[in-house]
């Protein structure tokens, strides 16, 4: 078999950024069509199907690595390769529709996501749990750790950004299984922002918060989501580490599928994307990070965040197109 080209960090680029754009635009689009409808998954059946036709276009063979599910799911499933038969491979890490009960009830948030890398780059993470701490940009390494006390961490990040903890803002997910993150950060002095959905853009957060206003994401939620997230620190900088929630026999023997069997493991960034990554990010519901589909009469607006690792460049791009 012939020994695939090597996709250096020019082609990721060149070949992808523009594709990738359209492609998260897109499935905005179509989600975007159901906001406030009620029905979560007309809203991500629409977002796969719109994200699923634009990369049958692309000009490279994208294998999905983080999707939708296993091989019984009829699109952007585990394992799916997709785009040119002939083209160099890569791997891709998508979510067409992150926050679906979000664009359900038209509530602030709901992005479509999508990354490419070089194949073998993307941690390969199984569709259960992982513990996750994250923090943004300009940090000293290891200024936060999976394994202190929530109010431990607080402390060392308000002294490393030379603000009392008061002035500290956890970023955490609306779950009874939080109680006690959220009670100990409270304690700690810190603010706790309260999502209730969408955890992949409560770690992405962290990357901005003069404008988001969060200083650290905490908690436990899907594994597949925390590569995507570890995507856009990759590209815009920051801290994270994950670990695998392998508390029950179908967990470890899922984890042991992916060669991730060691519970103790605690997977940074560089662990979870180990080369090069190009991630889009386009809003479907207005958030912190990036507005909202908008339709008009004569068509429909969009805005994408493109993340570039290979030069840390993060760009914004407004778009409009004309109604069909």
């Amino acid at each position: 078999m012939p020994q695939q080209p090597k996709l250096d960090a020019a082609s990721i680029e060149r070949l992808l950024t523009i594709e990738l754009a359209r492609a998260t635009e897109r499935a905005a689009v179509a989600a975007a069509g159901l906001r406030g409808r009620g029905d979560e998954m007309a809203a991500d059946r629409a977002a796969v199907e719109a994200m699923h036709e634009e990369f049958a276009r692309l000009p490279v063979r994208g294998r999905i690595v983080i999707g939708e599910g296993d091989d019984e799911t009829p699109r952007l499933f585990v394992g799916e390769e997709i785009g040119c038969p002939a083209g160099l491979h890569v791997e891709l890490a998508v979510a067409p529709l992150e926050g679906a009960t979000l664009c359900a009830k038209d509530q602030s948030g709901a992005i479509a996501i999508a990354a490419a890398a070089a194949s073998g780059t993307l941690l390969h993470a199984p569709d259960i749990y992982m513990d996750k701490i994250a923090v943004g940009p300009g940090y000293p390494e290891g200024v936060v750790d999976l394994d202190r006390d929530p109010a431990d961490n607080v402390r060392a990040l308000a002294e490393a950004k030379g603000v009392s903890p008061g002035e500290i803002t956890v970023c955490v997910l609306d779950r009874p299984r939080h109680a006690e993150i959220i009670s100990k950060c409270r304690k700690a002095g810190a603010c706790v922002r309260l999502i209730s959905d969408g955890d992949v853009a409560g770690i992405i957060f962290v990357t901005d918060s003069a404008e988001t206003g969060v200083d650290m994401y905490l908690g436990r939620g899907g594994a597949p989501e925390g590569v995507l997230a570890a995507a856009v620190l990759r590209c815009a900088g920051g801290q994270m580490q994950g670990r695998l929630v392998l508390e029950s026999a179908e967990q470890r023997a899922r984890a042991a599928r992916h060669g991730l069997a060691d519970p103790r493991k605690k997977y940074g960034v560089t662990d979870m994307v180990t080369g090069d990554v190009v991630v889009c990010v386009t809003g479907v519901t207005d958030g912190p990070l990036v507005d909202g589909v908008v339709f008009d009469k004569g068509g429909v607006e969009t805005e994408t965040l493109v993340f570039r690792s290979a030069t840390g460049t993060i760009r914004r791009i407004g778009t409009w197109r004309r109604a069909r």
